[in-house]
């Protein structure tokens, strides 16, 4: 994931930040380095957060159907992250606020768009989203197979209601302990869950 993820803040980063007068040179690579480690650490936090994991998979499974768009700004996880990389951009880097906001509202929408569809694209092998949650979870949720989970509650978690200690579950997987009565194992249960059928 880090590489795809570099490889796409290089390239939105020769528009908004190299050929950008109003960031100086010398501050090109410390300005891409920021937006960079401002996305993986919020995306971080978020996926480490109660029930942020379920709206982490809503937006990064394509949930939402602008992504790539600079709609993206208006995703609450999305405009936290904007907040905090433009605060640290114009404190280590002395920009401007309108400097700030250009990078970030540039770079942000553009970086994050294209990690969605390319997590989303089936001809494209490069990163998936269980390549996405091990990075952003520290390895918790390896094992976890993310497009099952995305094909039967996508809609269900897009609400936030999943949270990590759910996906670590899943992956343990201890499925005899975690039967529902209704039957369907600990998926069943998470879902019987999120639509209020216990």
């Amino acid at each position: 994931m880090l590489e795809v993820l570099q490889g796409l803040i290089q390239q939105a980063g020769q528009s908004a930040v190299v050929q950008n007068n109003e960031v100086p040179n010398e501050h090109n690579e410390g300005v891409m380095g920021e937006v960079m480690q401002g996305l993986l650490g919020g995306l971080t936090n978020h996926a480490n957060s109660q029930g942020g994991v379920g709206s982490l998979l809503g937006l990064l499974g394509g949930g939402n159907s602008q992504a790539g768009g600079s709609s993206l700004l208006s995703n609450p996880i999305v405009a936290s992250i904007a907040q905090n990389v433009m605060g640290n951009i114009m404190s280590k880097f002395g920009l401007s606020s309108s400097a700030a906001s250009g990078v970030v509202g540039n770079m942000l929408p553009q970086v994050l768009g294209g990690l969605i569809n390319k997590t989303n694209d089936p001809n494209d092998s490069s990163i998936d989203m269980g390549s996405i949650m091990g990075v952003l979870s520290g390895g918790k949720t390896q094992g976890i197979d993310f497009s099952n989970i995305l094909s039967q509650g996508m809609g269900a978690m897009a609400d936030g209601k999943l949270d990590m200690n759910d996906l670590i579950n899943i992956a343990t997987g201890s499925s005899n302990q975690n039967q529902s009565s209704g039957g369907g194992g600990i998926m069943g249960s998470i879902l019987g869950g999120l639509f209020g059928k216990k």
